[in-house]
This record gives C-alpha cells, structure tokens and sequence, in this order.
C-alpha cells in the first residue's frame, strides 16, 4: 500500500500546476454554421477545453483516493484507519477543487457568449424591409 503523503504530493504537484494547452484548432462548427477558428473562439474553446481536462485530473485522483479509503477501511487495521483521515480530507480538498474549476468554466463559458455580437439581430435589421 502506498503512504498517503508520497500519492498526495505526487497528485498535488500535477494539479496545481496548468496542463499544457494543446494547439490543435480543430475547425468545429459553431451554432452559426462558422468554423470557431473564423469566429475567433479557438482560445476560448482551448481554455474551456483544458479546464475541463483539469477537472477530469482532479476526479480521477479522488477516485483512487476513494478506492483507497475503502481498502483501509476494510483491512480493519488501526493505522490504516488514521490514514484514511487524511485521505479524506484529499478527497474534501479535491472536491473543492473541482468546484472552483466549474465555477471558473460557468464565468468562462457565459463571458464568451456575452462578449460575442448576435450576428442574427444585426442581419435582421438590415435585411428585414421596413412597411
């Protein structure tokens, strides 16, 4: 079994820390039929998409440090059983982790959508003859 503080550092130095940003610009079709290349969204989209891979991180280490706890627990051995405070306070940590990084993406993701200028309401009412 592995000691709670050498998985913590290793899982903490790699959460703390940004991933790097892939550049791959994927030309994805947006709502309005552009790619988000000629939309300009490609940052957007790739700081979206590396929050999302920071959550999944973060999921992921709780799941081995659940795994963890249920092992201790059920090896019913006393210093197991003082080991599983600490992961459990990882666990609370990461969770608070994972709520921030979703905050973050909600701030994100409306911040695109409200900086963006509805193309349809502009094209509306130029388009649209007057009676």
């Amino acid at each position: 079994m592995t000691t709670p503080d050498s998985s913590i550092s290793a899982a903490e130095s790699s959460m703390d820390h940004d991933l790097p940003s892939t550049h791959n610009h994927s030309k994805a079709l947006t709502t309005t039929g552009e790619t988000a290349e000629e939309g300009g969204d490609a940052e957007v989209w790739d700081a979206l998409n590396q929050r999302f891979r920071q959550v999944q991180i973060v999921l992921d280490r709780n799941r081995a440090l659940i795994q963890q706890v249920n092992e201790n627990h059920q090896s019913r051995i006393a210093d197991n059983m003082v080991k599983n405070v600490a992961l459990i306070q990882e666990i609370n940590s990461n969770i608070s982790k994972v709520v921030s990084l979703y905050s973050d993406l909600s701030s994100n993701f409306s911040a695109m959508f409200h900086q963006r200028e509805p193309k349809s309401s502009t094209d509306d009412r130029t388009q649209s003859p007057r009676a």
